[in-house]
């Protein structure tokens, strides 16, 4: 069902089993936050378009059938799968709080706010009504899925960058890299491919572009997965 390869492994074996695929920008906040983390990670690559996330292998791991599925290969529970990509960011945050911290101190509650709310807009108002899913049973309805992803994700990111027109010094809330730009890294490379006019989005765009430098989104890229086709297609 799936194809193994290990990343940024230990001497005593990965750490961390991440189920993923290419173009899931949910996986690809985890993939974003394990390299930000330095974390041990073996990928399991789930093809979606191929539907290994109905098979019944992966329906016992995570019984949604999708993906990002992480599970922790040490510790107190090895054998459960956080099945929900923000819920992994914040285990991730809670067991290494202070390797790359991507919340700010929890001192700063406010703070803390602020990227959990833009956090929220990505996770709840953007991808979740744009995921293939959705945008199949918009089309059996005689929608357009092309442009109900594109209308969703511009409203989404509108709304996100009126609040970090306030928030946002270098990243999205003040000069650190947090959760909230794990966040937004995929969701604009999926916009991007939707033609969202992203010029009009100024705070997101250079926040994006200050991202897009670092090393851990690099090594993050969808265009450099190991499942990605050889011609980059997004498929």
């Amino acid at each position: 069902m799936s194809n193994h390869t290990t990343s940024t492994q230990n001497a005593g074996g990965p750490e961390f089993l991440l189920h993923t695929y290419y173009r899931s920008s949910c996986s690809g906040r985890l993939r974003i936050a394990l390299e930000f983390k330095q974390l041990s990670v073996e990928l399991a690559y789930i093809h979606l378009f191929k539907g290994e996330q109905h098979s019944e292998e992966h329906k016992t791991l995570n019984p949604s059938g999708s993906v990002p599925v992480l599970t922790h290969l040490v510790g107190e529970n090895p054998s459960f799968p956080i099945t929900q990509s923000v819920a992994a960011l914040e285990y991730l945050e809670e067991i290494y709080p202070t390797q790359h911290p991507l919340l700010p101190p929890s001192t700063q509650p406010l703070e803390r706010a602020k990227v959990r709310t833009l956090v929220n807009i990505i996770t709840n108002d953007v991808q979740p009504i744009t995921n293939r899913r959705i945008t199949t049973a918009v089309k059996e309805l005689g929608v357009d899925p092309v442009q109900w992803s594109k209308q969703y994700m511009t409203r989404g990111l509108e709304a996100y960058e009126r609040i970090a027109e306030k928030t946002a010094g270098r990243y999205s809330v003040g000069d650190s890299v947090t959760m909230a730009d794990v966040c937004l890294i995929p969701a604009v490379w999926t916009a991007d491919k939707h033609e969202v006019e992203l010029k009009k989005l100024p705070t997101v765009m250079r926040v994006y572009r200050a991202l897009s430098e670092l090393e851990a989104v690099k090594r993050a890229h969808w265009s450099v997965q190991k499942d990605a086709p050889a011609d980059l297609e997004w498929l």
